[in-house]
C-alpha cells in the first residue's frame, strides 16, 4: 500500500491543526494552490472538517488528526 499525492497532501493539512485547542481552526487561502485546495475541500467531504476551506475538525476529524499528530512525532522523534 502506498499513499497517493492526494491522500498526503489530505495528512498535510490535518497536520495543520492544533488538537491542543478545538476552538482553533484553519483557512485555506485561494493563494494557497490548487492541491491544498482540493485537500481541504476532500477532508470536508470525508466529514474530517466544518467547511470546505478548512474551518474547525469535526469530532471524527478531531480524532484522526490527534492519530496522525501522535504517529508523526512518533515517526520524527530521534
Amino acid at each position: 500500500m502506498t499513499l497517493s499525492p492526494e491522500l498526503i497532501d489530505e495528512l498535510n493539512t490535518l497536520l495543520l491543526y492544533n488538537v491542543t485547542d478545538p476552538q482553533e481552526g484553519i483557512k485555506v487561502h485561494k493563494e494557497a494552490g490548487p492541491a491544498k485546495i482540493a485537500a481541504a475541500q476532500r477532508l470536508h467531504d470525508k466529514g474530517l472538517v466544518t467547511q470546505p476551506d478548512g474551518g474547525y475538525l469535526t469530532i471524527l476529524g478531531r480524532e484522526a488528526a490527534e492519530h496522525l499528530h501522535m504517529a508523526h512525532t512518533i515517526l520524527t522523534t530521534g
